[in-house]
């Protein structure tokens, strides 16, 4: 299941070190939760992700609203992203 969203880049403060995340729209979101997938850990599902020219595989996880993308640090740097910008996020639903 392939999915377009954009977000704006938010950080999760509640570790030693900050997580940076994009979220999907909440509509997207419950969309996806009612369509069956393998349990795994915290609600996750498998994906690729593309932002600009990074590609990369990874977990969304669902925060009790809407699925989150992690932003890993050298992807923020490779597209050169900062908390607040607005990012065009291309998902691939490796799970479904």
């Amino acid at each position: 299941m392939q999915i377009e969203f954009e977000s704006a880049v938010t950080r999760w403060e509640k570790r030693v070190d900050d997580w940076f995340f994009a979220t999907m729209p909440e509509e997207i979101s419950l969309e996806i939760r009612e369509l069956p997938a393998p349990q795994r850990g915290f609600g996750s599902l498998r994906v690729r992700a593309r932002i600009g020219s990074s590609l990369w595989s990874t977990s969304i996880f669902f925060d009790g609203v809407a699925f989150v993308l992690p932003l890993k640090k050298a992807i923020r740097d490779a597209q050169g992203i900062t908390e607040g910008d607005v990012v065009l996020v291309d998902l691939d639903i490796i799970d479904l």
